[in-house]
Formats: C-alpha cells, sequence, structure tokens
C-alpha cells in the first residue's frame, strides 16, 4: 500500500465510471493507495461535473470525502499569491486552478500527483522540478 498520494480529476472519474478508459487502471492505483488520497476543492468540483456529464450522481465524489478515502490538502485563500503565481507561468497551456492547486500541493509536500493528465508533464514545482507523476502510460510511478 502507497500513502502520501495527490490525486487529480481524471483517476477519480475513471474509477466511478466504468466505461472511461482507464478504468481498470484507477481501479488498480486505489487498491494500493492508502487513504487519504489528498487533492483540493477545484479537483473534486471538476469531478463532479463530469460524473454527472456521464450520467451518475455527484454525490460518489463527496461520499469519498465524507468516508475519508479523500481529504482535502489546500486552503485556496491561504496559498493565493503561489497559485496565481503558476497560474500567469503556465496561462500558455493553459493551467486550470485544480491543477495549480494540485502543482501547489506537490511544492508544499513533495508528494507524486496521481493524474491522467499530460500537462502535469510540463509543469514544474518551484518553476525548476519535474513533478512525480503516478499516471497510466507504464503502469508506475514517474520521477524526475
Amino acid at each position: 500500500m502507497r500513502s502520501g498520494i495527490l490525486l487529480d480529476t481524471g483517476p477519480i472519474v475513471a474509477f466511478l465510471y466504468s466505461r472511461e478508459r482507464d478504468h481498470v487502471w484507477a481501479v488498480e492505483q486505489f487498491t494500493e493507495f492508502e487513504a487519504p488520497l489528498i487533492t483540493c476543492e477545484p479537483v473534486l468540483t471538476e469531478a463532479c461535473f463530469l460524473v454527472a456529464r456521464n450520467g451518475q450522481s455527484p454525490a460518489h465524489v463527496l461520499d469519498m470525502l465524507g468516508r475519508g478515502v479523500i481529504r482535502i490538502g489546500l486552503t485556496i485563500e491561504d496559498e493565493l499569491a503561489a497559485i496565481r503565481g503558476l497560474i500567469a507561468r503556465y496561462a500558455s497551456v493553459p493551467m486550470s486552478l485544480a491543477d495549480a492547486c494540485l502543482v501547489r500541493l506537490a511544492e508544499l509536500t513533495g508528494l507524486p500527483i496521481c493524474t491522467l493528465d499530460s500537462d502535469f508533464a510540463i509543469y514544474r514545482a518551484h518553476g525548476r522540478r519535474p513533478l512525480t507523476l503516478i499516471s497510466p502510460g507504464a503502469h508506475h510511478l514517474h520521477e524526475p
């Protein structure tokens, strides 16, 4: 079991929606991870929207928070200057609020990010250090 994982939107949606391309991978990851997985409110917002768009109840996402599978690891107001700086630095990508919060969490904690989003390969912690990613490409940890 792995503990200390930052969680992006894609793996949540893939875990909850069996028709998602990476569903099997996401289920495998969730069985390997030790709760709680750490995320931010914008990730939960995105996941609720996408789950609902797939015809499921967004309550499934919120239930993961309620059961302690996921916990919120960042208060946007407390990290506003750093988050704004990240969004400005990666304006050409462009970087979403959820991505900025996860990069900031990675900067604060040094933890890997579980994601399906290839943009995280572009982002850098503190402007220079590649992020450690858990993604389906090689089914293992991608370290810088």
